[in-house]
């Protein structure tokens, strides 16, 4: 199957789940309750993305579901929701999580060989989990990020529904620190792209934003989250605390899960990155420490 066909059914599965969360959203029961409206649509579309994920043995349908779920998602709210939330902090935050979803997903798209291949960590968790391996797959692969992502989006809730301050210098952090998050994880991905292009085997990426942090494009998708709810802090009465719980989740996951695996990957695979261990912070950057005599570039 080409890139081209793979592409093709990925897109009808993600067509399917909109219109599958559309028809709950319109056509179904109302709880009375927008937000809660909007989860059990969220949770349907990754039942239907999980369905294509195991008719094609493949659970890396459901990669593009990260960042083409939250625009839909802030546009729904804007478009349903009383009004309540200043209309320029609305068009602000809209605009941010637009600007992170098309580079996302148009960088996961421009990545994505076909569908016979597939995220290395998904047969790892199925195999792991023996006969419970289609639950995991379910619960661990796809309906675990989905609660994840929209529990970070509530902020973005709280801006475009529900939210009654005015704009203030607290936006403007917020765009600042949401657009420069998507231009750290832009560069990073990048700069990563460019050195795996040429890269002999064992070789580590230690260079450029890499000789500052080991890694900075999940530093800068912490970065967006911290946005939103920077987004959601400013426009909440009484600046509600609780709008950072969904960064907080975000942040364990990155640092129990994601990023451990990474690295014990890469160190299995590569034993020059050990040495990069050794002078390279795991997430928050410092400036590059000399390497400890001749490490592969």
């Amino acid at each position: 199957m080409t890139k081209a066909q793979s592409l093709l059914r990925v897109t009808l599965a993600y067509v399917a789940a909109c219109a599958v969360a559309a028809l709950w959203l319109y056509a179904g029961p109302d709880t009375g309750r927008l937000w809660l409206d909007s989860l059990i649509a969220d949770v349907l579309a990754t039942i239907v993305v999980f369905g294509f994920s195991r008719a094609y043995g493949n659970s890396s349908f459901y990669d593009p579901f990260w960042s083409v779920i939250p625009p839909l998602l802030a546009i729904y709210w804007w478009a349903e929701g009383e009004p309540g939330g200043d209309r320029t902090r609305i068009i602000l935050v809209v605009a941010v999580i637009l600007v992170w979803a098309v580079r996302l997903t148009g960088n996961w798209v421009r990545g994505f060989p076909g569908l016979h291949h597939e995220d290395w960590r998904y047969p790892m968790l199925r195999d792991g989990a023996g006969r419970w391996e289609a639950a995991v797959d379910f619960l661990g692969i796809h309906l675990f990020p989905t609660l994840q992502v929209f529990a970070a989006m509530l902020p973005v809730y709280v801006a475009v529904v529900t939210g009654t301050r005015g704009l203030g210098w607290l936006d403007v952090v917020a765009v600042v620190v949401g657009l420069g998050a998507v231009l750290l994880e832009a560069v990073s991905d990048l700069q990563m792209q460019r050195f795996a292009r040429s890269a002999q085997p064992g070789a580590v990426m230690d260079q450029g934003l890499w000789a500052w942090s080991r890694h900075p494009n999940y530093l800068g998708e912490l970065g967006f989250w911290l946005s939103m709810a920077l987004f959601g802090f400013a426009a909440g009465p009484g600046h509600q605390w609780w709008v950072f719980l969904g960064l907080v989740a975000m942040v364990a996951m990155f640092e129990g899960a994601s990023i451990p695996m990474m690295e014990k990957r890469s160190l299995e695979r590569r034993p020059a990155y050990a040495d990069v261990v050794a002078r390279v912070p795991r997430l928050l950057p410092r400036p590059p420490r000399r390497r400890a005599g001749r490490a592969t570039a």
